[in-house]
Protein backbone atom coordinates (compact mmCIF):
# COMPACT_ATOMS: atom_id res chain seq x y z
CA UNK A 1 0.00 0.00 0.00
CA UNK A 2 2.88 2.56 0.96
CA UNK A 3 4.49 1.74 -2.21
CA UNK A 4 1.20 1.98 -4.52
CA UNK A 5 0.75 5.56 -2.73
CA UNK A 6 4.34 6.64 -3.08
CA UNK A 7 4.18 5.65 -7.01
CA UNK A 8 1.38 7.45 -7.21
CA UNK A 9 2.48 10.53 -5.60
CA UNK A 10 5.82 9.82 -7.96
CA UNK A 11 9.31 11.05 -6.37
CA UNK A 12 8.96 14.34 -8.63
CA UNK A 13 5.88 15.81 -6.35
CA UNK A 14 8.01 18.66 -5.20
CA UNK A 15 10.60 19.06 -7.88
CA UNK A 16 10.93 22.77 -8.53
CA UNK A 17 9.75 24.24 -5.41
CA UNK A 18 13.46 24.60 -4.12
CA UNK A 19 13.80 27.15 -7.47
CA UNK A 20 10.76 28.54 -6.80
CA UNK A 21 11.77 29.54 -3.02
CA UNK A 22 15.26 30.27 -3.21
CA UNK A 23 13.41 33.41 -6.56
CA UNK A 24 11.54 34.28 -3.87
CA UNK A 25 14.15 34.64 -1.07
CA UNK A 26 17.07 36.47 -3.42
CA UNK A 27 14.22 38.66 -5.15
CA UNK A 28 13.41 39.74 -1.03
CA UNK A 29 16.62 40.41 -0.18
CA UNK A 30 17.84 42.60 -3.24
CA UNK A 31 14.50 44.23 -2.08
CA UNK A 32 16.16 44.59 1.18
CA UNK A 33 19.62 45.49 0.36
CA UNK A 34 18.03 48.09 -1.75
CA UNK A 35 16.26 49.87 0.71
CA UNK A 36 18.86 49.97 3.33
CA UNK A 37 21.61 51.00 0.38
CA UNK A 38 19.36 53.71 -1.35
CA UNK A 39 17.79 54.72 1.81
CA UNK A 40 20.72 55.14 3.48
CA UNK A 41 22.07 57.71 -0.02
CA UNK A 42 19.03 59.73 0.45
CA UNK A 43 19.36 60.26 4.53
CA UNK A 44 23.16 61.49 3.15
CA UNK A 45 21.44 63.79 0.68
CA UNK A 46 18.82 65.31 3.31
CA UNK A 47 21.30 65.75 5.51
CA UNK A 48 23.73 67.87 2.58
CA UNK A 49 20.16 69.47 1.65
CA UNK A 50 19.71 70.55 5.08
CA UNK A 51 23.28 71.84 5.42
CA UNK A 52 23.63 73.63 2.23
CA UNK A 53 20.10 75.54 3.08
CA UNK A 54 21.61 76.44 6.48
CA UNK A 55 24.65 77.80 4.84
CA UNK A 56 22.81 79.67 2.31
CA UNK A 57 20.28 81.35 4.70
CA UNK A 58 23.54 82.09 7.04
CA UNK A 59 25.27 83.68 3.91
CA UNK A 60 22.14 85.45 3.53
CA UNK A 61 21.77 86.95 7.03
CA UNK A 62 25.22 88.76 6.62
CA UNK A 63 23.88 91.35 4.06
CA UNK A 64 23.73 94.58 5.50
CA UNK A 65 22.37 97.57 4.68
CA UNK A 66 25.53 99.63 4.12
CA UNK A 67 23.44 103.00 3.44
CA UNK A 68 21.18 103.05 6.81
CA UNK A 69 24.55 102.03 8.41
CA UNK A 70 26.33 105.34 7.03
CA UNK A 71 23.38 107.63 7.31
CA UNK A 72 22.23 106.87 10.52
CA UNK A 73 25.42 104.52 12.02
CA UNK A 74 22.83 101.66 12.74
CA UNK A 75 23.07 98.07 11.40
CA UNK A 76 20.86 96.62 9.72
CA UNK A 77 20.02 93.35 7.25
CA UNK A 78 19.05 94.95 3.68
CA UNK A 79 16.14 91.42 2.71
CA UNK A 80 16.86 92.01 -1.26
CA UNK A 81 20.60 91.65 -0.12
CA UNK A 82 19.92 88.85 1.91
CA UNK A 83 17.97 86.98 -1.17
CA UNK A 84 20.78 87.75 -3.51
CA UNK A 85 23.68 86.18 -1.42
CA UNK A 86 21.39 82.98 -0.37
CA UNK A 87 20.32 82.39 -3.83
CA UNK A 88 24.31 82.86 -4.90
CA UNK A 89 25.63 80.75 -2.40
CA UNK A 90 22.88 77.97 -4.05
CA UNK A 91 24.02 78.74 -7.27
CA UNK A 92 27.60 78.07 -6.26
CA UNK A 93 26.33 74.78 -4.57
CA UNK A 94 25.13 73.82 -7.98
CA UNK A 95 22.14 73.38 -5.79
CA UNK A 96 18.68 74.23 -6.82
CA UNK A 97 16.42 76.32 -4.15
CA UNK A 98 13.62 78.94 -3.21
CA UNK A 99 14.82 81.42 -1.09
CA UNK A 100 12.19 83.65 1.11
CA UNK A 101 11.73 86.63 3.82
CA UNK A 102 8.91 86.02 6.21
CA UNK A 103 8.20 87.02 9.67
CA UNK A 104 8.21 90.68 8.09
CA UNK A 105 11.38 90.77 6.78
CA UNK A 106 12.80 89.26 10.04
CA UNK A 107 13.65 86.01 8.78
CA UNK A 108 15.45 84.75 5.76
CA UNK A 109 13.80 80.77 4.65
CA UNK A 110 16.05 78.89 2.12
CA UNK A 111 14.53 75.75 0.68
CA UNK A 112 16.63 73.15 -0.99
CA UNK A 113 15.86 70.27 -3.19
CA UNK A 114 17.77 68.14 -5.56
CA UNK A 115 17.44 64.42 -6.83
CA UNK A 116 19.21 61.25 -5.85
CA UNK A 117 19.85 58.49 -8.18
CA UNK A 118 19.03 54.68 -7.27
CA UNK A 119 21.18 52.24 -7.37
CA UNK A 120 19.54 48.81 -6.31
CA UNK A 121 15.99 50.50 -6.30
CA UNK A 122 15.81 50.81 -9.96
CA UNK A 123 15.49 47.49 -10.05
CA UNK A 124 11.88 48.11 -9.26
CA UNK A 125 11.26 50.83 -10.85
CA UNK A 126 12.39 53.83 -8.58
CA UNK A 127 15.07 55.71 -10.59
CA UNK A 128 15.48 58.65 -8.98
CA UNK A 129 14.70 60.40 -4.89
CA UNK A 130 13.84 63.84 -4.09
CA UNK A 131 15.61 65.24 -1.17
CA UNK A 132 15.01 68.78 0.29
CA UNK A 133 16.36 71.16 3.06
CA UNK A 134 14.89 74.07 4.86
CA UNK A 135 17.43 76.21 6.59
CA UNK A 136 16.48 79.85 8.22
CA UNK A 137 18.31 82.64 9.55
CA UNK A 138 17.42 85.64 11.40
CA UNK A 139 17.61 89.06 9.83
CA UNK A 140 17.48 90.72 13.36
CA UNK A 141 20.50 92.92 14.33
CA UNK A 142 20.74 93.32 18.19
Amino acid sequence: MIRRLVHRLGPDRERGSLSLFFVVVVTASFVMIGLAVDGGHKAQATQRAVAIADEAARAGGNALDAAAASQSGAVQVDPTAAIAAAQAYLSAAGVNGAVTVEDGGQTLVVETTFQVQTIFLSMIGIDVMTVTGVGSADLVVD
